[in-house]
């Protein structure tokens, strides 16, 4: 009787009511390093780096369990590589050595969110997450020291449209984890770069994607106000 009398005081079927506000934010940090490691047609591979993410998010409930509301995201991404040798067969043999990437990445997302209520509970539900996206980034890469040093400095501008659905959890009545995932999207990219400070050139590309993406699933907590 006591655990059903903290449970939020909301209509049946009615999960986020309307007039809540949503802030939260995902945050991710990752290592690594390798030291002689092999990896296929890769061998010797010597490097380290890390990659770091954070994405904050508010919203506003125009009607019952549906939000509109916007999402920002920056990451920084550094890596370094070190006396690496790619062997494809007994004659093409490669050495790649004293390589440096640092890149950031940027973006502002328009989002609408759509919550489904598990049966009759108001702790857990699924939701569904709209996403226009438009950023860019900034990256260098410098192969090589001394007299071969070469460095290759690029900038793209993106813009994306995706949905992203997800589990979201009551761990009292303000409180929330998130958990969810991309599942499909169309994203427009135009890349330009430049070499050595003298030469340049420019890439665009298109796609789409319609299946789950593992490597988008994002943790976070957010506060429903």
């Amino acid at each position: 009787m006591h655990a059903q009398d903290t449970q939020k005081k909301l209509p049946p079927k009615v999960f986020v009511p309307k007039g809540q506000w949503i802030v939260g934010s995902n945050v991710s940090y990752s290592e690594h390093t390798e030291s002689n490691y092999d990896f296929l047609v890769v061998e010797g591979v010597n490097s380290d780096g890390y990659k770091f993410k954070i994405s904050p998010m508010f919203a506003y409930a125009l009607k019952d369990n549906m939000a509109l509301g916007a999402r920002f995201n920056y990451s920084r991404t550094l890596v370094r590589m070190d006396e690496t040798q790619i062997n494809l067969d007994d004659e093409n043999q490669f050495d790649v050595n004293n390589i440096y990437q640092l890149k950031h990445s940027y973006s502002a997302m328009a989002i609408f969110r759509n919550y489904i209520p598990l049966g009759e509970s108001k702790r857990f539900a699924l939701f569904s997450e709209t996403q226009l996206e438009v950023g860019g980034s900034q990256s260098k890469v410098s192969n090589g020291r001394g007299e071969e040093l070469t460095g290759t400095y690029s900038t793209s501008v993106d813009m994306g449209l995706g949905v992203s659905p997800g589990l979201v959890a009551f761990i009292n009545n303000y409180t929330a984890v998130e958990v969810s995932v991309g599942v499909l999207g169309v994203n427009l990219s135009k890349k330009r770069q430049t070499t050595n400070q003298v030469e340049t050139g420019e890439q665009s590309s298109t796609s789409a994607n319609f299946k789950i993406n593992i490597f988008s699933i994002g943790l976070g907590i957010a506060f429903y106000l």
